[in-house]
């Protein structure tokens, strides 16, 4: 009783309406709703001659550590990892050969590119730069960057799950509901609401392992039983002396870098605070500071482990669904990422993907599959749309913005690019209205930055 009295106090358990077991069974869900990237990553950065073994090594221990140190400095249920959409710029833009249009690093210059950014987050972090970024959002902004980052994740987690295939026609159709895994999908989907209806806890986890076990009993999904090797040559592997030397290159890449850490992390915490029910009354976040010094952080060991820039997951809001609501959730979610070092193999149950069975080997099409965690991924979408109710839809000035923000956050597939596009159209509109006293003056100068990005990337 000691022990659970103190974890109690030190996360705020009860304070924030939870029980430990909530915290244990959201950190577990968030886990298994992200542990695609255990295998994920490594897939991508082998496509630059890093050794697969390695950086699942990398990403595993960078993980544990930005999440345990995010679950016991900042205390929210927030787990972090090598990210998505940053992981595909490290490879293919600043580390992809220029004959393609890539910038020609390579992957050590690569790693050093990204532990100067984290580096440079860290020093934001402590002026407190990015947590008053939140603090000068609009309400607007602030009450879609949560849904639509749910939108988002409803689409790839309908992906994932073969509802929605690609179409030359249009991009995007319903994909053949006849088929095994859209109707796995579908019904463990289903399964999920009505056992969340009933106020089952742990539903999107049971979810998550009856999807799996499901799949693989009907053959959906192939059980991945081959041994992870672990090594740990990307290790202390920075190279810096070739960014003298193409110094404007290594500019240009830290700032892509810089900016697209910055709004993912901003969105995640955003829409992930807010679903937690983390955010005051006035719009700010409690321990914001907190929580991007750890993000920071977790991109410098990241770097110096062997991988590219780590930042918080949206994922995350899969456990607060569950019931997190604390640091808790994400130092058990980080545990989860120490203990995959050494059980990798069943990890790939979960995060296997189908894709190129799915969509026949020869296809060209490259579009990963991962129908295990697709249903929860679903779900958790729709649980992140409350907010909308909160936006001034009759007043355009308001209203646009937050559509903009939903709908090129899902089109652009990018939380920056939505955030981007709504912070841009907030200060356009709230302008040319006659209403600039409206908009804080700190967004003029984010809208100008966001603005100049798009401008650069077009010469």
């Amino acid at each position: 009783m000691g022990v659970a009295r103190s974890i109690d106090h030190w996360f705020g358990i009860e304070e924030q309406q939870s029980t430990i077991q909530r915290e244990v069974v959201g950190g577990l869900t968030t886990f298994a709703t992200m542990s695609y990237i255990i295998f994920v990553q490594p897939t991508v950065l082998t496509s630059i001659g890093m050794p697969f073994a390695s950086v699942f090594v990398a990403t595993c221990l960078s993980a544990a550590l930005a999440s345990i140190l995010m679950g016991l400095v900042a205390r929210y249920p927030v787990a972090l990892a090598p990210a998505m959409g940053e992981n595909f710029l490290f490879a293919f833009t600043i580390c992809g050969p220029v004959a393609i249009g890539g910038m020609g690093f390579s992957w050590q210059a690569g790693l050093a590119i990204v532990f100067i950014s984290g580096l440079l987050f860290v020093a934001l972090s402590l002026f407190k730069f990015r947590e008053r970024i939140i603090g000068v959002l609009p309400h607007c902004l602030k009450h879609s960057i949560g849904p639509a980052i749910g939108f988002l994740i409803a689409f790839i987690g309908l992906q994932w799950g073969g509802v929605v295939v690609l179409s030359n026609a249009t991009m995007v159709t319903v994909g053949d509901l006849h088929r095994g895994l859209p109707l796995l999908t579908l019904l463990t989907t289903l399964a999920i609401v009505i056992m969340a209806s009933w106020r089952i806890r742990g539903a999107i986890l049971i979810g998550i392992i009856a999807s799996a076990a499901i799949g693989i009993l009907t053959g959906l999904i192939p059980p991945d039983t081959t041994p992870v090797e672990r090594s740990y040559e990307t290790f202390f592997a920075l190279d810096f002396s070739s960014l003298l030397t193409q110094w404007d290159k290594a500019l240009i890449a830290i700032g892509l870098l810089f900016f697209l850490d910055l709004f993912d992390t901003v969105g995640t915490l955003v829409g992930v605070g807010t679903r937690a029910g983390l955010m005051r009354d006035d719009g700010t976040l409690p321990r914001a500071g907190r929580a991007f010094f750890c993000d920071a952080v977790g991109t410098c060991a990241g770097a110096l482990f062997g991988t590219s820039t780590v930042s918080s997951y949206v994922e995350s809001a899969s456990g607060v669904a569950a019931g997190a609501r604390t640091g808790l959730a994400a130092v058990v979610t980080g545990l989860c990422f120490l203990a995959a070092i050494s059980v990798g193999g069943l990890i790939k149950i979960v995060g296997v993907d189908v894709g190129p069975a799915f969509y026949g080997e020869d296809s060209g099409a490259f579009v990963a599959m991962y129908p295990a965690v697709a249903p929860a991924l679903i779900v958790v979408g729709f649980f992140m749309m409350a907010p909308l109710r909160k936006i001034a839809w009759d007043d355009l000035t308001e209203g646009v913005p937050a559509f903009l923000t939903i709908a090129m956050m899902v089109g652009g597939y990018s939380i920056t690019e939505g955030i981007s596009l709504g912070a841009i159209s907030f200060v356009i509109l709230k302008t040319a209205a006659g209403r600039a006293k409206q908009v804080h003056p700190a967004m003029y100068l984010i809208a100008a930055a966001l603005a100049l990005r798009y401008l650069l990337a077009a010469s």
